[in-house]
């Protein structure tokens, strides 16, 4: 019973929470306002503002995530195993890239908008970032070693 409450918690806080955040960096960059006279498209910066919140708050809350999964792994005594520690590192490197590259462009792009450059680098930081979800996923789905 246990364990099955341990992975439900998992589960949905992955989904709504690092899916959450992995939309709102995606949709980014879509939103954020560039230098210039206003033009044509869907620019919207209170749309942007709203989805720096969204990053930062749900990637706050996906915090959950690597505790349960954490604490369901030592449950079953299972930390050793290769794609748990695999996927540990990768969730690792996610957080890495959306605290030190992600999150902060997003707030600089708001504070001081360029020409669309820097958006098309936090576009590209957000694909990775969502390709290493993806690569957990699928860790988590195969768990090769186990």
């Amino acid at each position: 019973m246990r364990d099955h409450v341990l992975l439900s918690v998992h589960v949905l806080a992955a989904i709504v929470f690092v899916g959450g955040s992995a939309v709102a960096a995606s949709l980014f960059p879509r939103y954020a306002p560039v230098a210039g006279p206003p033009g044509e498209g869907e620019r919207s910066p209170s749309v942007a503002a709203a989805l720096h919140r969204i990053t930062r708050g749900y990637s706050l809350f996906g915090l959950v995530v690597p505790a349960v999964g954490i604490v369901m792994a030592l449950a079953q005594g299972r930390m050793g195993e290769l794609w748990i520690v695999a996927s540990m590192v990768l969730t690792g490197v996610a957080a890495v890239l959306l605290a030190t590259q992600i999150y902060p462009r997003q707030r600089d792009a708001l504070r001081d908008p360029d020409d669309g450059s820097r958006l098309r680098a936090l576009s590209m930081l957000a694909g990775f970032y969502n390709l290493v979800w993806a690569a957990v996923v699928v860790l988590m789905v195969v768990r090769p070693g186990a």
